[in-house]
């Protein structure tokens, strides 16, 4: 579904004077930032997840916002992001929660103590028994590239990041948007929505029949509006800047976790990059598994789909096209990758 372009659609992703004069706030933290943020000859590779933790949110937001419900302690989100060398484009390739995986073995389950053998599971659970550091482990196993940097982002860090920008973010839905699970309730148009209702926006997976993929378009272009939000104001002021990037990195410790100057330091190597630049897809997927005991209802990569676009990956190529892999039993997750003006809101 796409809308029309903005006419600032084609503008860089980044402001290089906000950059600039924050470096000049903080010199001796960004230039230890820029010597330990990876420059690989093949790209950069970046793993954001979104946990399903309520840590943080108050008894009153929880009620507001439908997140009253059993937390699974889960990655409701998995977006691979990767940076070309040359830093001229970024494409980012979603896994859904649902994908089978195998969970590697011998581990430790870190919520019980238990040894786990090797087992098939979601890729959403690799976080819950592992964590960071294993989920990382998981997501190279699945897509054969290294991840460099981990960022992990929960329904607190989520909430506080949004109302750190003016006027909230732009969401736009051609058909009304109603979901009784997350209490999200927006008429057809464009919308402007701040912390607690942009969240209830990215949770919703119900109100369009389109289940976990739905919900990841939706996913989608929110990280292309509020990349456009930014350009607005906060990336112009150095000090609000600086405090954004420090509210969606938090304070957790994580393996390869990416810190917040180093935040600033990729958005310096990103400065010219336009929103048409940029690429947006979920990895391909063939069709749903046979149910599994204790596992329950899995999703099943398309295992040639997700070689060519994560070999391109590899090779620090763009996305393939959609005609370049096979066609889904799924029509909702059929492969078809956005540029990112595609996805502005009007």
């Amino acid at each position: 579904m796409n809308f029309p372009r903005a006419r600032w659609a084609r503008r860089p992703l980044l402001v290089p004077a906000a950059l600039t004069a924050l470096a000049a706030l903080a010199p001796g933290a960004l230039a230890t930032a820029a010597d330990d943020l990876p420059a690989p000859e093949h790209g950069l590779n970046l793993l954001v997840v979104g946990i399903d933790s309520r840590k943080g949110v108050t008894e009153e937001e929880k009620e507001r916002y439908r997140l009253g419900g059993r937390e699974c302690d889960c990655t409701d989100v998995m977006m691979l992001v990767h940076v070309s060398a040359a830093h001229d484009r970024m494409d980012v390739v979603s896994l859904p929660r649902d994908s089978l995986t195998t969970l590697p073995g011998p581990h430790q389950d870190r919520r019980t103590g238990k040894a786990h053998d090797a087992h098939p599971a979601k890729i959403n659970n690799a976080w819950a028994e592992g964590g960071p550091a294993f989920t990382t482990k998981v997501v190279e196993s699945m897509t054969g590239l290294p991840v460099h940097r981990y960022l992990e982002i929960d329904f607190r860090r989520f909430m506080d990041t949004v109302d750190r920008i003016d006027g909230g973010v732009p969401v736009c839905t051609e058909q009304p948007l109603k979901d009784p699970v997350t209490g999200i309730d927006l008429a057809p148009g464009t919308t402007r929505v701040r912390g607690g209702e942009a969240l209830q926006y990215v949770r919703s997976r119900r109100a369009d029949g389109q289940m976990d993929f739905g919900r990841i378009r939706k996913q989608q272009r929110f990280v292309v509006n509020t990349l456009e939000r930014l350009r607005d104001g906060v990336l112009g002021d150095p000090e609000r800047l600086k405090a954004l990037a420090a509210t969606l990195r938090g304070t957790g410790a994580a393996d390869r976790g990416v810190s917040a100057a180093e935040l600033v330091v990729l958005a310096g190597r990103l400065k010219n990059l336009a929103t048409a630049r940029t690429a947006f897809a979920t990895v391909p997927v063939r069709g749903f598994n046979p149910d599994i005991e204790g596992v329950g209802s899995t999703v099943a990569w398309d295992e040639e789909g997700a070689a060519e676009v994560f070999g391109r990956l590899g090779r620090d190529e763009p996305l393939p096209p959609a005609d370049a892999v096979g066609p889904s039993e799924i029509p909702a997750a059929v492969y078809r990758p956005a540029d990112g003006t595609s996805l502005i809101c009007p």
